[in-house]
């Protein structure tokens, strides 16, 4: 039995954080049903946010498609959509209208600016919203133009987990008294509830205000670093005895640019130059053989693929094929075991069959 498997979830179709968050309730074993809009050059094969749902192909401008989404909502317990403000109500399927059928509905909006506020209607990405809410400022050095993360720290980190979590205690909240939710998942919300470690940090003048005097863009120990072979590795030897373990480890604890106290900032540019000049002597693969034992605080900085052929990756099954792509599998895991990665679907094909379930009355309703 899967974590969710009590949980029935209709996705209104969409781009991102949505369909990712509807993607990670369906790993943890949610009835996971998403209706699509069928294009004609869609593509035959599965997409990966796809893996472990239904899908159904449906227009929601016709009546026929309002009235498939509210068959359904009756038996959800969730329902997720990442349209602009007010595009569900224009349609008919706002909150007001499906927890009309079903007042125990948890409805989750997924949106980058949030339902209120003076940017609320307008367009944005993922980049847009870390930007505005705080969280892009350090991802770069200081005299570098911040970088998006490669991780989408705005769609996934502050938007499609933050969604999830809503929807949960949602759910948790409905089976309790009876009434469903609406859930306003914001990604510039998520994404500055995120900094509060970092802004934590701040009041102890560990990050700071000006670029280039914070831990995260000028610490020596806490930096990333190139190697010969022109990949790159990280250290985060913040605490006092993984930074002097780090120092035995090069030779350097009895070395003039590091005998002031490991916080003295006035030495970072000086230890950081030099640390960049002794990493730079060898290839990422001999300073992995050197600290990988270690409790140095370090970590090689790898491609997804290189990632997934990491001897410790391996082990824990972090990453597999399917279909000839590559994914990462299920998290988080409970009672030690990991849940074994759903197959995807391709866009619209599981449309008869919930069709055919719905209009024949069936007691489920097309859920399973």
């Amino acid at each position: 039995m899967k974590v969710l498997d009590s949980i029935k979830v209709l996705e209104i179709g969409g781009l991102g954080p949505g369909p990712f968050c509807a993607m990670h309730l369906a790993d943890l074993g949610a009835d996971v049903i998403s209706i699509v809009r069928e294009e004609k050059h869609a593509a035959p094969t599965g997409n990966l946010l796809n893996r472990g749902k239904r899908s159904v192909f449906a227009d929601l401008k016709t009546p026929e498609g309002k009235a498939l989404v509210l068959a359904l909502v009756q038996g959800a317990d969730v329902l997720i959509e990442g349209m602009r403000p007010g595009v569900m109500e224009r349609l008919g399927l706002g909150p007001a209208e499906c927890m009309a059928v079903n007042p125990r509905l948890v409805y989750g909006r997924m949106t980058g600016w949030g339902q209120s506020g003076p940017l609320s209607p307008r367009a944005g990405h993922d980049n847009n919203y870390a930007a505005l809410s705080g969280a892009l400022w350090g991802c770069s050095p200081a005299d570098a133009r911040p970088v998006s993360s490669f991780a989408m720290v705005g769609d996934i980190g502050g938007g499609a987990l933050y969604l999830m979590t809503g929807l949960l205690a949602g759910v948790i909240n409905a089976r309790q008294t009876g009434r469903g939710t609406v859930v306003d998942a914001a990604i510039v919300d998520g994404a500055a509830h995120m900094l509060n470690l970092a802004l934590s940090a701040r009041q102890k003048g560990v990050v700071t205000d000006t670029r280039g005097t914070s831990i995260h863009d000028s610490a020596p120990f806490y930096e990333t670093y190139v190697c010969a072979d022109g990949a790159h590795i990280t250290i985060g030897s913040i605490e006092p005895q993984f930074y002097t373990l780090l120092l035995h480890t090069l030779g350097l604890a009895d070395d003039a640019d590091f005998a002031t106290p490991q916080w003295d900032k006035a030495a970072w540019p000086r230890r950081r130059a030099r640390l960049q000049a002794i990493f730079i002597t060898q290839p990422r693969s001999h300073w992995q053989q050197v600290f990988e034992g270690t409790d140095v605080c370090f970590g090689a900085v790898l491609s997804p693929l290189e990632a997934s052929q990491h001897p410790h990756m391996q082990s824990r099954g972090v990453y597999g094929e399917q279909g000839g792509v590559l994914q990462a599998a299920p998290a988080p895991r409970f009672d030690g075991t990991a849940y074994a990665t759903n197959a995807m679907c391709a866009a619209g094909a599981h449309t008869e069959a919930v069709l055919a379930a719905v209009q024949a009355g069936d007691a489920r309703g097309g859920w399973r």
